[in-house]
């Protein structure tokens, strides 16, 4: 992963650089900002190369951003764009019957080499993620995809799914897992793809891309509700839509089943909470992870670690 900030560079000329060698070399785009307003502006980003694709997360001080005709020419793309919207909001433009607002938590997809022209709603700034697919990556190849001018997602149900995707595809690149983000972004993509009817959802690839991107969110379900001791898979299949025969078999495809999926994500939950709480009760910590009992906790930690509770919490503590 590469980070860059604006504090590598002297204040009186951070948006020149960012202008010129990071936004017109790196993103094919040209900024503008009031020269009065340059000598405030902070922008930081990180890039990662992710299963085919590029992922960048980037803040920025408000300014203009335009991909015009002569940017397409200088640095032509060929790849769709996902973006998902972190900060207050965004407004995308270029052509007059698109212009469209995309709020917090939002997305929306686009052709890199079609002209458009965005900036913030509010005085944060951005704050977004970009997720570049190159066109010859996806596995579904149709020229309509080149067609595919600046528009926010409108189907609701795709939400939470993409954003369980971006989540997990930004964890894989923290942790410099690229070989496994190979069906994130591909899920990403043709999910774009469902959402402006280019992918039907039930074809082979449309139903691939639904079924990674609901294996996704179901673990970020389990996460979210690991302290309860009852969770079981109708709970989670009714927060994800779908039966409770499907969500084994989304599990059948991965490498834990449900119950190892749980039950492993309750022991990473009490690991940390050991290193970052060592004085709380571990009778506590196995409670606030969803066992049922502090027998079954002991028992299932050292079927998986060799050890007790007790003696992981010694030797984390001695390697501080």
């Amino acid at each position: 992963m590469y980070r860059w900030c604006t504090d590598e560079v002297e204040p009186l000329e951070r948006f020149d650089y960012w202008r010129e060698v990071r936004a017109k070399g790196l993103f094919g785009v040209t900024a503008e900002l009031d020269r009065e307003r340059r000598g405030d502006f902070h922008g930081e980003f990180s890039l990662s190369q992710v299963g085919g694709g590029g992922l960048v997360e980037l803040k920025a001080s408000s300014y203009a951003v335009e991909r015009s005709h002569a940017d397409i020419d200088r640095a032509p793309g060929d790849s769709i764009c996902v973006y998902q919207q972190l900060g207050g909001g965004g407004w995308f433009g270029g052509m007059r019957s698109s212009d469209f607002a995309i709020a917090n938590g939002s997305f929306a997809t686009s052709h890199t080499d079609l002209p458009y022209r965005t900036r913030p709603l509010g005085a944060s700034g951005f704050h977004l993620r970009i997720l570049k697919i190159p066109v010859r990556g996806l596995a579904t190849q149709d020229k309509r995809m080149r067609e595919l001018a600046p528009k926010p997602f409108s189907d609701p149900a795709l939400h939470a799914l993409l954003d369980a995707c971006f989540a997990d595809l930004g964890e894989a690149a923290a942790n410099e897992a690229s070989s496994d983000s190979a069906p994130l972004v591909q899920a990403l993509g043709h999910l774009a793809l469902i959402e402006r009817g280019i992918v039907r959802p039930g074809s082979r690839r449309g139903q691939a891309a639904l079924r990674t991107a609901r294996l996704s969110l179901a673990r970020r379900l389990i996460a979210r509700h690991l302290q309860d001791p009852d969770l079981a898979p109708t709970r989670v299949a009714d927060l994800l839509g779908v039966s409770v025969r499907h969500l084994h078999m989304l599990f059948e495809a991965a490498e834990r089943s449900f119950s190892q999926t749980v039950t492993e994500e309750r022991l990473k939950r009490s690991r940390l909470l050991m290193r970052e709480a060592p004085e709380r009760l571990i009778a506590d910590i196995a409670a606030a992870c969803g066992f049922e009992s502090l027998a079954t906790y002991y028992r299932v930690f050292n079927a998986a670690y060799g050890m007790a509770p007790g003696d992981f919490r010694t030797k984390a503590a001695g390697l501080r």
